[in-house]
């Protein structure tokens, strides 16, 4: 295993894992998951550029266009739930209260 790949896979499973152990807020889980989507998105465009593929280069750019669009909608219901609830810790958000 080269250095590139031990440090996008080391980079995805701390985020696997920070997302698993450490789940107090909501911003941090956020976080967490955006560090796994960037992490595969350098994963994907490595294999692009080392296959040197023209058909499968257009990937890395629509995990990130997907990337973007998970935040912004992490970032929204973030956003919500601070206002419903007034804290983003997630021990307090009970998912089957309206």
């Amino acid at each position: 295993m080269t250095p590139v790949h031990f440090s996008f896979t080391s980079a995805f499973i701390l985020g696997l894992m920070g997302l698993a152990f450490h789940r107090t807020h909501l911003l941090s889980a956020l976080l967490c998951l955006e560090g796994m989507m960037l992490s595969l998105f350098i994963a994907l465009a490595l294999w692009a550029l080392q296959f040197e593929s023209t058909g499968f280069s257009a990937a890395p750019m629509l995990l990130l266009a997907f990337s973007a669009c998970e935040a912004s909608a992490g970032l929204a219901l973030l956003v919500a739930t601070a206002r419903t609830h007034g804290t983003d810790h997630l021990q307090n958000l009970n998912l089957l209260q309206c």
